[in-house]
Order: structure tokens, then sequence, then C-alpha cells
């Protein structure tokens, strides 16, 4: 039997520990009286896990347990429950958010675990191989040859996960949904709002398309349409050349003269092997400077780095690359990524270059993050069905929220390709924001008016939000931060010689004492 509590990690997870009894069955649930704290007020809760098939398309599978928070409603006037999905595929969906402080009064708010994923402190879906593979990486992540490697630690990961009696076909989104269902089920909810960000909103429509009548309102932040797990260079380029207008047009920070979107494209393509002795890697510059456009907080820096290398000094790439090298290993759960993008975007035509196609010639960057996708081709997969691979028809209320310069998941997939399918959908465009941090942060009370509204009313508010330019001040730059760094480790350095110096003559001295 899985244990979903394990008391040795209690102090890392947000449940208490359940008494479950040695004989269960699916469908079998349980739960106990617990507390939520929030900003150093307590919220009455329930904390549960429901026994769940680990593969529903086969009758003799082996039972899991996913595990749930219901925190209950603070007010006299309770609607529908808000369900919420996190971010990722990679990352827990239950965790101390702070998000139910703004809807606690009228609804109660269920975390639900993601299979695989949410499990106490031991997760199913975590690949050592993956993490290991990143801490000694055999080349760099723009050449076909590593990223072959790569997929070889994903098949090794599902092939030792199979042999301890995993079934890693049970871990698609379908199965997280019914999962979501059937703890709606239990709790005795008919209909449920939906809360979701980046990923989540994927989740998000497919639950509405899986289970039809079942959502009261939708609202999605970052919105991922079917197929779009997959990135674009055409589509950050645009982004790219966007942030490079506004440098532009930045009459403190920024400069008319300077071309930031030419400046990269251009310096991209001569990044050297090393700065000093630290050296530098193609892909991981890359990959950052993707990431780091997932908020305007950060793109600032990024771009300054990019300046100094045109200029001659590539000190601050030199730290990007550094720092990703850092940032891979234990990043995400690498097998939940795999097991959601193989079994539902990430199926490409055998002939196809992928290096041609993700990483073209003539490209600012390409999209060096499909580059880390590609590595989940070794994870065996399981296609969730085909009405959930492309957008389907609702009626559902819902809501799109996205930045206009998000990189991850740009504006007009949601528009293009998501609303028109939407009869009662609206979509509401956050000026000069990025990605999900960008609109969970820039003018948050804005945003937390409008969901607030929407979620009680249905209609749409986003009267609060006002136009915020982007503002390019770097503050202490990564060329500075490394140097400041590489400073003290050689008065680190030197002060180790001269306290050994000191040591060996005090030493010395003594010796010649004792001889005469």
């Amino acid at each position: 039997m899985l244990l979903s509590i394990i008391s040795s990690c209690k102090e890392k997870s947000l449940f208490k520990e359940i008494s479950i009894p040695s004989t269960i069955k699916s469908g079998d649930f349980f739960s106990e009286p617990d507390v939520y704290s929030l900003k150093e007020v307590d919220y009455p809760s329930k904390t549960g896990v429901i026994v769940v098939p680990e593969n529903r398309s086969k009758s003799d599978s082996r039972l899991i347990e996913i595990p749930f928070v219901q925190i209950f409603a603070t007010g006299d006037q309770i609607s529908e429950p808000i369900f919420y999905f996190t971010g990722g595929p990679g990352m827990p969906n239950i965790d101390q958010y702070s998000f139910p402080n703004n809807f606690i009064e009228n609804h109660d708010i269920v975390l639900v675990g993601f299979r695989g994923v949410d499990k106490g402190c031991t997760t199913i879906l975590d690949l050592p191989e993956v993490n290991d593979f990143f801490s000694n990486l055999p080349g760099d992540l723009t050449e076909k040859s590593t990223l072959d490697k790569m997929a070889g630690m994903y098949a090794k990961g599902a092939r030792r996960l199979q042999s301890e009696g995993v079934d890693t076909d049970g871990y698609t989104m379908t199965e997280v949904l019914s999962d979501v269902d059937m703890v709606r089920e239990s709790l005795g909810y008919d209909k449920i709002n939906l809360y979701s960000v980046s990923y989540g909103t994927r989740l998000a429509m497919v639950y509405d398309w899986m289970f039809p009548g079942k959502v009261n309102r939708s609202a999605m932040i970052s919105v991922n349409p079917p197929g779009r797990f997959e990135w674009r260079p055409e589509a950050l380029d645009q982004h790219i050349r966007y942030y490079s207008e506004m440098y532009q047009k930045d009459s403190v920070n920024g400069s008319p003269q300077i071309d930031l979107a030419e400046i990269i494209r251009n310096n991209s393509r001569k990044i050297p092997e090393s700065w000093m002795f630290i050296p530098i890697k193609k892909g991981h510059v890359l990959i950052s400077t993707f990431l780091m456009l997932y908020s305007t907080a950060t793109a600032p820096k990024l771009f300054d780095a990019w300046i100094a290398a045109d200029k001659g000094d590539w000190s601050g790439i030199a730290m990007i690359s550094l720092s990703t090298d850092y940032m891979l290993k234990d990043a995400l759960l690498w097998g939940d990524l795999a097991a959601k993008a193989r079994s539902a975007d990430y199926h490409f035509d055998p002939d196809l270059d992928v290096m041609d196609e993700f990483m073209p010639e003539n490209s600012i960057i390409g999209a060096p993050m499909t580059l880390l996708g590609l590595g989940t081709l070794g994870w065996p997969s399981k296609l969730i069905p085909d009405s959930l691979r492309t957008v389907q028809y609702s009626e559902t209320p819902t809501l799109l929220i996205n930045g206009n310069i998000d990189v991850s998941t740009p504006e007009q997939f949601g528009r293009e390709e998501l609303l028109p399918y939407l009869k009662n959908g609206q979509q509401v465009l956050i000026t000069e924001a990025a990605h999900a941090p960008d609109i969970l942060s820039i003018q948050r009370p804005a945003l937390d008016h409008m969901l607030k509204t929407y979620f009680n009313t249905g209609v749409v508010d986003d009267s609060q939000y006002v136009y915020e330019p982007m503002n390019f001040e770097v503050g202490m730059s990564f060329q500075t931060m490394i140097k400041l760094a590489l400073m003290f480790i050689s008065l680190i350095a030197v002060l180790a010689v001269l306290t050994v110096r000191f040591i060996i003559k005090k030493v010395h001295k003594l010796v010649q004492g004792r001889e005469q």
C-alpha cells in the first residue's frame, strides 16, 4: 500500500497524518479536520486522501492515494467552490498558496494533489536519472547528440519505474482530472469553479471537456491551448522585438540607438567558450535568455548582459551560463513533464529535422526550451484521446488573462485558437506584462478585484488596472555580480595563502627553538 502521509517528513508537508485502513478499495475516501494557516490566520479545513486506480483502463490496476486539502469558506453567502490547478508540469498542486485569502469569504478552496507529484515528501515521477544528466552534462543542449542522450535518460528512468511496479501509462492529464472529479463528487459538490495558471489552464480546459456541465466558471492565467507545450521560434522573436521597441522608447534607462533584438541575434552566434576560467555553454545561455523573459522584473538584467557582450564584456553572459548549471538539476519533477508532454503534445514526424524546426538559422535565439522538451521523447507515451488534444467547443463562462509580452504562453494563441470556441469566453490583456509571475505580481490588487468579482458574479471588471510602462532599470548588473564574486574569492584565496605562510613561519620558529 502506498503511504500518502509520511511522518518522517511531516514538517515539509501541509498534511496532518491520517489513519488509513490496511484494506482499501477504489473510491474510498478519508479526511480529518485540519487548519490551513495563511499570513497568521488559521482557516478551518480538512485534509484527506482518495483511493483511485493507477490506470483506469486496466481492471487489475493497483491502487494509489491522491491527497487533497479542503479550506472552508468563512462568509454567510457561499457559492461554488474554487478548485485550483498550478503551473508546470513537474510541480506540486498542493502548496502554501496565499490566493485563498482573496476568495475564502464566498468559496471553499480545494487543492487536489497531482498523482505522482503530490505525495508527502516522496514523489513517483522524480527522475534522478535526468537530474544526474543535468549534473554531468555530456555536451551542449543545442546539440542533437546531447538531446538524444537526454532522451536515453528519460527512457532509463521509465524502465526503472516500470521495474518497480509503476504503470507509467497511468500518469496522464486525463487520469489527473479523473482524480479531481472523484474528489469533487466525494466532497458533495455539484458544480465547481476552476482557477488555473499556465500548464494548469490546459488541465482546466480538458476537465471542462471531459466533464461537461460541472464547471460553473473558469478563470485562466497565461493560457496554454492544445499543442502549445511546444514553444515556437517566431513567437519568441516577436516578443524580443517588442521588448526592443520599448527599450528604444525608454528615455531614462533605454536608448533609441540600441536594437536589443539585433544585439542578441548577432552575439548569440558568437558566444565564446569561456570568460576568464568560467566556461560558457551556449545552450545554457539561450535557455536562460528565454526563462528570464518570463518576467519583466528579470528581463532588464538579461538585456544589459547582452549589451555588455556586444561591447566585448562577456562576464554577465558567463554568469547566466553558470547559474543555469545549478538551475536545471532538481528544477522540476522531470517525469511529470515527460508524462504530460508526451501524452498530449510532443509527437513529431520522425523525419522532422528538429534543430532546423526549433533552432532555425534566421531566428534570434530559436526556441531553446523546446529542446529540453525534446528530451522527453525517450518517455514511453500513451496518448490521451484525440478529442482532448484539440480545442473543443464549450459554453462554460471562461475568462482568459494574458500578458501581451508572454514568451511562454503568447496571448495570440489563446485569442486565436481557444477564444473562438468559447461561447461565453472573454480575454483580458495585461499590457507590458509577461508570463504568470508578472500577472500575479504587477498590480495584484487589480487582479484580485477582477477575479473575486468574476467568481462571485460572472462580471469581468478590469477597471482597476492602469497602464504602467516597462521599466528597464537594471540595478546591480550580472557583470558586477560575477566580478565582485571573483574579487571576494580572490581575497579569500590571498588571505588563505597569507594565513598558511604565517602558520608555517610560526611552526618553523617553534621547531628552531626546540632544536636550540
